[in-house]
């Protein structure tokens, strides 16, 4: 074992160019953090790129640098998708052959609304792609005064329910929700992840969604990283939606998050006052929630700014057996049409301060190289359903 402690943060979105089947999902010219920094005049990234950052595409603002307490790469998706759950599923080993359905420009079959109407004994209102926040403002008051369930879906593979914590009630809500995760098992209205969306307020200047969010996942198809960490007794302290993204399987601790920059705050303590062997993987959700879907390229540069002083107070507490990857999970372009996610690439820094000759390394071909490199650093085995070799170097330097 060379290192105790792995770190694992997921910049939600931040991909980093096409892939190149990019064109097959609509997404040819991609490049999440390029266009982002073209967008706002160049980003102001100094950690990251003291990392190797500005060797893995032409990010105005970064610039070519010596990093030996770093290695910088780009790795590809092998997976068949550009979803969060494909993504961070793939980063432990998982490869999935057939990506999730989403029901973005549709809407959910009416076949599935009435059955879900006759099985909860509540109107559904909505049926269509929105913001969580925007759908509130539209259709809240209706569903307050009618005791209905608003559905909603998003550029993921989610069903989402929302309903007041008052009029229908939390345990109402994950009942149906319940429901719902039933009804979605079958083929043709699949989805990865069902979730409860309870609000409170008075009128549609008022709503607000409450901390009692609650998602129904569907588990990873075959045995993960996290599930052989846990088996051997290692941590595998998760931060975010991890959690929800895992269904719980091979997880050991979990922190839910309200913003990116309570997610570092949770990992900077993770890091400074918990002494523990094996893994803390952290989703930052904002990048992809609040700015990709939402086309804001300046709110997305801002957070990667943001983001990275944040790495820096993260690195002044890590200790010299301790190991930071920073990663992404898809693409979200914020200068692309539509508001889906994006089928790119995504940068992997991955930092030290044991190293000496760290360096610019070749793109790899799959995201579950990095667990592949987490079991080889705790000497363990992958499973026969998984992928991904590790990145050797880092076990040389």
């Amino acid at each position: 074992m060379k290192f105790k402690r792995i770190f694992v943060i997921v910049a939600d979105s931040a991909g980093i160019g096409e892939m190149p089947d990019a064109a097959k999902f609509g997404d040819a010219g991609t490049n999440t953090f390029v266009h982002t920094s073209e967008k706002c005049g160049g980003l102001n990234v100094p950690v990251m790129n003291s990392m190797g950052l500005g060797e893995l595409a032409p990010v105005l603002g970064t610039s070519k640098v010596s990093h030996p307490n770093s290695y910088c790469m780009r790795l590809r998706e092998a997976s068949a998708g550009k979803d969060t759950m494909t993504g961070h599923w793939e980063m432990m080993g998982i490869y999935t052959t057939k990506p999730f359905q989403t029901f973005t420009d549709t809407g959910f079959p009416q076949s599935l609304i009435e059955e879900l109407e006759k099985r909860t004994g509540h109107k559904i209102i909505g049926n269509k792609a929105a913001s969580g926040t925007e759908i509130l403002k539209e259709l809240g008051e209706e569903q307050k005064r009618d005791n209905s369930l608003i559905v909603y879906t998003s550029a993921d593979s989610v069903l989402q329910i929302a309903a007041h914590e008052e009029t229908t009630g939390v345990k109402e809500l994950y009942r149906c929700c319940d429901i719902a995760r039933e009804l979605c098992m079958k083929p043709e209205y699949f989805v990865g992840r069902i979730i409860a969306r309870p609000f409170i307020g008075d009128s549609a200047e008022t709503f607000k969604r409450t901390p009692n969010r609650h998602d129904i996942a569907v588990s990873p198809t075959g045995t993960t990283v996290m599930n052989i960490l846990q088996d051997n007794h290692f941590m595998v302290s998760c931060v975010g939606k991890i959690g929800d993204i895992f269904n719980q399987v091979g997880v050991v601790k979990t922190q839910k998050t309200v913003s990116n920059m309570d997610g570092m705050d949770k990992t900077i303590d993770e890091a400074k006052n918990h002494d523990f062997e094996g893994l803390c993987y952290v989703n930052l959700v904002e990048f992809d929630s609040e700015y990709g879907h939402r086309r804001n390229a300046l709110g997305y540069g801002k957070a990667l700014e943001e983001f990275d002083v944040r790495i820096g107070e993260l690195i002044k507490v890590l200790h010299d057996d301790d190991l930071l990857m920073i990663t992404a999970d898809h693409g979200n372009d914020p200068t692309h049409t539509g508001t889906d996610h994006t089928r790119e690439k995504v940068p992997l820094l991955v930092y030290s301060k044991s190293f000496k000759n760290g360096r610019y390394l070749d793109e790899r071909s799959t995201f579950a190289d990095i667990g592949g490199t987490i079991l080889k650093n705790f000497g363990l085995k992958k499973s026969d359903n998984e992928i991904g070799e590790p990145i050797y170097e880092l076990f040389e330097d």
